[in-house]
């Protein structure tokens, strides 16, 4: 079966014998306290600051997922209030469960084929303490523009934190546009799920111990103090993180990485078209390079992945609002060529008359 699933999706296929050499090794069996998963530590953070050409200043650190990132910052970064910008499903979830511990949340929800209107959003953004939005909508196959995200920067002094979940790893980014970064290895770091990965600037440490909340089991500053140590603040996912250290030193430069995701999508769009499917997302400067989302009928959907199920293809489900009326298919870096060729042959023969 071939999984173009966007999340969890396809692993690297090295992965079978990453796992053979993590039991081999004995790391495993390895308290977290100890000299050896130190060091292990030390290099995986190494591996993701090169590979992912993190700034010097900005630091890593580990959770249990994406989703727990919501909660850190509620906990640690908000005082009272934060400004959500989202048009799916997402980025909608977050900001519902951002309101959950902080009341005086804002939404601030926009259309699927364009970007927020400046206007607009320039008489939201006061008194947000956190700017929180979503880089791939993973619901809808959108994506915002770096020169977005620039541009809110220099808009807002306060901090920003960007979910990077279907695109950390597959797009390069502008790191010093956002403070906080965050992201699961399901995607396009072609790993099993489990593992949660934060990545966090100055400006937010120091607003962390402004702050200086320390009332949960991960709260920022109780996190940042172990990891600095190379340790972690409570038993980890040690088999999560070794495989992620193995994978950094196998792939290249995230420029390279960059540029395939970028060619392989401009191919998958240009083909879709060209064969009569309809992106959900119309307007090309919006749509996610990560992850396409194909609009059709319910009926429609459901042949197509039934046909592709039984081709030993699966498909993505539609999410949200789109759940009955689209598909989805992931354009992660572990996905190979070939897997491509198959997908697209399966959907050529199922083409629209």
């Amino acid at each position: 079966m071939i999984t173009f699933y966007p999340g969890p999706s396809k692993i690297y296929p090295q992965v079978e014998q990453y796992l053979a050499d993590a039991y081999q090794s004995g790391i495993l069996s390895m308290n977290h306290r100890s000299d050896a998963f130190m060091s292990m530590l030390e290099n995986v953070f190494g591996q993701l600051h090169r590979k992912l050409d993190l700034p010097s200043d900005y630091e890593i650190y580990f959770t249990s997922s994406a989703t727990e990132c919501w909660e850190i910052i509620a906990q640690s970064l908000l005082n009272c209030q934060s400004l959500h910008l989202y048009n799916g499903a997402f980025g909608k979830k977050w900001y519902e469960y951002t309101h959950r511990l902080c009341p005086r949340a804002r939404p601030f929800e926009f259309n699927l084929h364009e970007l927020p209107d400046p206007k607009k959003l320039s008489t939201e953004l006061p008194g947000a303490e956190v700017v929180c939005l979503t880089h791939s909508e993973t619901s809808n196959g959108t994506m915002l523009p770096g020169h977005f995200l620039k541009d809110l920067r220099n808009q807002t002094d306060e901090l920003i934190a960007v979910d990077a979940t279907s695109s950390m790893g597959g797009v390069l980014m502008d790191w010093s546009v956002a403070d906080v970064w965050y992201a699961s290895v399901q995607k396009c770091f072609g790993l099993p799920p489990g593992l949660g990965i934060m990545i966090v600037s100055p400006r937010a440490i120091e607003r962390a111990e402004q702050l200086g909340s320390r009332n949960h089991y991960n709260s920022l500053l109780y996190i940042r103090e172990n990891f600095q140590k190379h340790q972690s603040p409570h038993t980890p996912n040690t088999l999560g993180i070794y495989l992620l250290g193995r994978v950094m030193e196998q792939v290249p430069s995230l420029g390279e990485i960059h540029r395939q995701t970028e060619n392989r999508a401009a191919q998958w769009y240009h083909f879709l078209e060209s064969n009569k499917y309809k992106p959900l997302v119309q307007e090309p400067g919006v749509r996610s390079t990560t992850v396409m989302a194909v609009e059709e009928t319910g009926e429609r959907v459901k042949y197509l992945k039934k046909g592709a199920m039984e081709a030993g293809i699966m498909l993505g489900s539609g999410y949200g609002p789109w759940k009955e009326t689209t598909f989805r298919i992931a354009n992660f870096p572990a996905l190979e060529e070939h897997e491509l060729d198959y997908l697209k042959d399966f959907l050529r023969r199922q083409s629209n008359p």
